[in-house]
């Protein structure tokens, strides 16, 4: 495993990620740094032990989408690429296979699940051990998903770059914060959460606390704070199964 890391500026000089408690920006940065080589970490647990982070700092990362959950337990950087480069002869292979398999790369060069790409999409890049040696050797070519895509490539027709143009990930639910700014929650977000809150119907769970949001201003959330919110609100939910006035038992 390399012995640097490096952290790009763009993700962590930017507005979503300054707006994270401090602590689970602590964390993040401690994951990047004990990392494999392609990002992925295997032990999550002993690591916030380590640095003394919280549950509620990881689900912050994951509902953030800084870092990908496996059912495995195993999680991934998501902008692992984006922070680091690592010349081939220095790039030692992840062993989480498995989990790399249910990857795919986009255009930014982020993490995403193939789970969540529509079908016949061709802008995303398929992880696979060749691609992982092509881009740690500075191959920049694009890898589509699909029988027709490769089908015109291989011919060297009606190939065409659309990297330019990543797929929009709409909001799902709006949360009005305590300055009257709107917090958006998209569909990579409701996913994650999905994953994490397996017992709560987050669809709904997200209508109420847009409702909660509205008619109670006094209470409003900062936008540094609504992430805690919506985690500490599905979690309720999770546990006790009901709907609707989580954060009135919670809050």
């Amino acid at each position: 495993m390399a012995e640097r890391r490096m952290f790009a500026k763009s993700i962590v000089l930017s507005d979503a990620f300054l707006d994270m408690p401090l602590s689970a920006r602590c964390l993040y940065f401690t994951l990047g740094m004990l990392a494999d080589d392609d990002g992925f970490v295997g032990s999550p647990k002993a690591i916030m032990r380590q640095c003394g982070a919280s549950l509620d700092d990881m689900n912050v990362l994951l509902s953030k989408r800084y870092v990908l959950q496996f059912d495995s337990g195993v999680i991934v950087i998501k902008h692992w690429r984006m922070n680091n480069y690592l010349k081939n002869d220095r790039h030692k292979a992840t062993t989480y296979l498995e989990e790399m398999k249910t990857l795919a790369i986009d255009d930014k060069g982020a993490y995403t699940e193939r789970s969540l790409l529509p079908e016949n999409t061709e802008c995303l890049h398929v992880v696979s051990k060749m691609e992982t040696d092509c881009i740690q050797s500075g191959y920049t070519g694009k890898y589509r998903l699909g029988k027709e895509s490769i089908d015109k490539d291989s011919k060297g027709k009606d190939s065409k770059d659309i990297s330019s143009e990543p797929p929009a990930s709409s909001p799902v639910a709006k949360l009005i914060l305590k300055d009257g700014s709107v917090y958006e929650v998209t569909q990579d977000e409701v996913a994650n959460l999905k994953n994490l809150y397996r017992g709560a119907n987050v669809e709904k769970e997200l209508r109420h606390m847009e409702g909660w949001c509205s008619k109670n201003p006094e209470k409003r959330k900062t936008r540094k704070g609504i992430g805690r919110f919506i985690t500490n609100w599905l979690s309720h939910a999770d546990e006790t199964k009901e709907t609707g006035n989580a954060w009135e038992d919670i809050k």
